[in-house]
This record gives C-alpha cells, sequence and structure tokens, in this order.
C-alpha cells in the first residue's frame, strides 16, 4: 500500500467535516446525528447553538440490552423508530440529518428511513 493513499477512515473523516460545515442544528431544527461501531449503534439530536444532547438512543443501553440487536439493518430500523418516539416525547418534530461522513445506503438509510415514520421531517 502506497504511503499517499488515504485510509477508509481518514476519508470518512474529511468526508464528515465537509459534511459539518453546512449541516448545524439549531433549537428549531436540531441534528440527528448517527454511529456505527462493528457492534453497536448510536444515534443521537444535538442542539449546536447550546451544545446540548436533547435525545438518544444506543444499543448499550439497558433499556435495549435485553433485546440484543444487532448493528444491521433491522437493527437500525429499531433505533430510528424508537429515537422517533423519544423525540415525540420532547416535543422535537424536525431534524436535519447528520450522516457522519456515511453513505446513505443500508444501516443509515434504514434508521431514517424508520425516524421518518415516526414522525421526525428531515
Amino acid at each position: 500500500m502506497k504511503a499517499s493513499r488515504k485510509t477508509r477512515s481518514l476519508k470518512r473523516a474529511r468526508i464528515h467535516e465537509r459534511v459539518r460545515k453546512k449541516v448545524n442544528g439549531t433549537t428549531v431544527r436540531p441534528r440527528l446525528t448517527v454511529s456505527f461501531t462493528g457492534q453497536h449503534i448510536y444515534a443521537q439530536i444535538i442542539d449546536d447553538s447550546t451544545g446540548k444532547t436533547l435525545a438518544s438512543v444506543h444499543t448499550t443501553e439497558k433499556a435495549l440490552a435485553g433485546k440484543k440487536i444487532l448493528p444491521n439493518v433491522k437493527g437500525a430500523t429499531e433505533v430510528g423508530s424508537l429515537l422517533a418516539e423519544r423525540a415525540k416525547g420532547k416535543k422535537i418534530e424536525a431534524v436535519v440529518f447528520d450522516r457522519g461522513g456515511l453513505q446513505y445506503h443500508g444501516k443509515v438509510k434504514a434508521l431514517a428511513d424508520a425516524a421518518r415514520e415516526g414522525g421526525l421531517n428531515f
């Protein structure tokens, strides 16, 4: 492998920086961000003007630990729908989607579609 060739994580970091220049969460439309590891799914709604997380769902929390949610399309769908429920409980209806430098495909798309079906607008 050549030294000039970028690794996958560096490429993703550059894409994420480029996306974050354009996507900012406000009080009216907070930012919905997604993150995936090999074993877990994380999604949160952030108000960037105050720097606070308004709602979050992750597969490591106790409420979801017994369900054994895998980091696949089915698991992303469950996390997206649960995040939409929690957002509705806090009266959040519209968000800006931050895909975190990931392609809008597969797990990312499934989570976004489930959140839309749950009532979030973006």
